[in-house]
């Protein structure tokens, strides 16, 4: 019986890229490098503009959640592009994909998620569609379309002192939006009180596009570094922050808006301790409180002690000096 004989197939042969050697080949390969990086480059900027799409999204959803009495939702919608806001300019510049028109979508979405749909949430919730209530609505909203439009003025501006980097120019947007939503929170957690009537909710949004609008100056969190020796207490913040978040929210919301409230009296006055003392405008944060530190310290030691005489008290060691010079005064009149 005869034995099958192999086939024997013939291997293709394996094709290879033509090598660039010379001159040429470098100049091709350092282009194709830059296509590639060029491709790079542009998938980068889709990403901070992808999250302030988001951010106007969220915003425009709060509105509509509001219109349909789902206020928690809406709440939520505004918090998420507040948080969408502070995250795609860092994004942008930790990627290096800051634009001109990346600045420019930042603004308009500000104006609308900070702006127009907080006014059209309060005036959906609380103020319940009445005609004085659409007037608080106008002019919270043209408020903040002002603070931002003054906000990109501010940052062109070539020849301000060091220190503005450390402070905002009145109450942030976001914030500001935070803070006109207060009779919300309120009113879910506490219920119908003359915190909903139309004279409380409207003095509240006109104090808080008071405070958008004004030169109040803000602490930037911007400039903040946290101490190494301080994360074990900022992580149990963050976890007592979580906990009420998922237990007690409008509860977390009306504490960080009392916080922030009670940070700008402080603010206002480190901001007028630098501007006097043009030296350490260069000098970051920590090293100004150093400073102010040691100020207070030597105010405090140099400082003359208040008189014991006032209170009609004496020093023992004067009292015993003057002993017995009245007794030697009482013998010679003798």
């Amino acid at each position: 019986m005869k034995t099958p004989t192999r086939i024997r197939t013939r291997a293709r042969p394996r094709l290879r890229r033509p090598r660039v050697t010379g001159r040429g080949g470098g100049q091709a390969r350092a282009q194709a490098r830059a296509q590639v990086r060029a491709r790079v480059g542009d998938t980068k900027l889709l990403v901070p503009s992808s999250l302030t799409i988001l951010a106007i999204c969220a915003g425009l959803s709060a509105v509509k959640f509001g219109i349909d009495g789902k206020i928690d939702l809406a709440v939520a919608m505004i918090a998420a592009s507040a948080l969408l806001d502070g995250v795609d300019g860092r994004v942008a510049r930790l990627l290096g994909a800051t634009t001109k028109i990346g600045a420019e979508l930042d603004s308009l979405a500000d104006a609308i998620n900070f702006g127009v749909a907080p006014a059209l949430t309060l005036y959906a919730v609380s103020l319940h569609y009445g005609d004085r209530g659409w007037i608080f609505a106008l002019i919270y909203c043209i408020a903040i379309v002002l603070r931002l439009a003054r906000f990109n003025t501010l940052i062109d501006d070539d020849d301000a002192p060091a220190y503005t980097k450390d402070y905002f120019v009145g109450v942030p947007a976001p914030a500001a939006a935070l803070i006109a939503l207060l009779p919300i929170g309120l009113e879910q957690e506490f219920g119908r009180g003359w915190w909903t009537s139309l004279g409380a909710v409207g003095a509240w949004m006109l104090f808080s596009a008071f405070l958008a609008a004004s030169r109040i100056p803000t602490a930037s969190l911007k400039s903040y570094r946290i101490p190494p020796n301080a994360m074990v207490l900022l992580l149990i913040g963050f976890a007592g922050a979580a906990a009420l978040l998922l237990t007690f929210p409008y509860v977390l919301m009306m504490g960080a808006i009392a916080a922030y409230l009670v940070h700008i009296p402080f603010a206002w006055r480190t901001q007028r301790w630098v501007r006097q003392r043009p030296e350490t405008w260069d000098s970051n944060p920590r090293e100004r409180r150093a400073e102010r530190r040691a100020t207070r310290q030597v105010r405090r030691e140099t400082r003359p002690q208040r008189s014991v005489a006032r209170l009609g008290l004496r020093r023992p060691d004067r009292g015993v000096a003057l002993a017995p010079a009245a007794h030697e005064s009482d013998t010679e009149a003798s």
